[in-house]
């Protein structure tokens, strides 16, 4: 229980600076990416603020694992934060801890329903993987021969139609690593989809329940 509440208290405390981090490492790793022409000190410094972003990604999950008492079975029952430390760009999929708890958290009185509050998260976290894959993509591919994704543009529509699961073939990732973030991304796309989807009938199937029991038991 000591080591619950410890752990507790250390995720509330370090929810804003990761929040934070997350945002500077997304911003600097796209200084990076889309400013080639800038001057080598800025660039210097968006890779010192990518590391260090980084760096707090490492040490909380460092924390987080000596806290829990786990041992190595912290690193399988956290794969989605040990992923992420290995990952960074793929942090936005922390939202599947928030949905989570959110669904085990039904004491207290949200603003929004919890379905409206799903709904809210995953399409948060679809903008911030969608933008983080196709800076990803865009790094490695524009320059790639027979590469077909030569802007950022092309990058975003990519990302876009990716992870709305369309995939319509007219610019493709010809690069190992452009596939492989393709990969993840399309499986990242089904289970947000899904999560948004099952959250949406969920909330038609309460509506309904509702409507029925005003109506109240029928005339005889």
């Amino acid at each position: 229980m000591d080591d619950d509440n410890r752990t507790a208290g250390w995720e509330r405390r370090m929810g804003i600076p990761l929040a934070v981090a997350s945002l500077l490492f997304l911003v600097s790793y796209g200084v990076r990416v889309l400013g080639e022409g800038l001057p080598q000190p800025v660039r210097d410094l968006c890779l010192a603020v990518t590391y260090a972003s980084w760096a707090l990604f490492v040490v909380d999950y460092a924390v987080r694992w000596r806290l829990s008492g786990e041992g190595s079975a912290f690193v399988h029952r956290h794969w989605l934060d040990s992923l992420v430390v290995l990952l960074p760009l793929l942090r936005p999929l922390r939202i599947v801890r928030v949905y989570d708890a959110l669904q085990d958290r039904r004491r207290g009185e949200p603003r929004l329903a919890l379905q409206a509050r799903v709904m809210l998260y995953a399409g948060l976290a679809s903008t911030l993987l969608g933008l983080s894959a196709a800076l990803a993509v865009y790094h490695y591919e524009h320059r790639a021969p027979g590469a077909t994704i030569r802007t950022f543009g092309d990058s975003l529509w990519w990302a876009a139609s990716t992870l709305a699961t369309v995939g319509y073939g007219d610019v493709v990732p010809v690069t190992l690593v452009g596939r492989l973030i393709a990969v993840a991304l399309m499986g990242c796309g089904l289970a947000l989809l899904g999560a948004v989807t099952g959250s949406f009938s969920s909330w038609l199937m309460q509506r309904f329940a509702r409507a029925g029991d005003d109506a109240g038991p029928p005339a005889r």
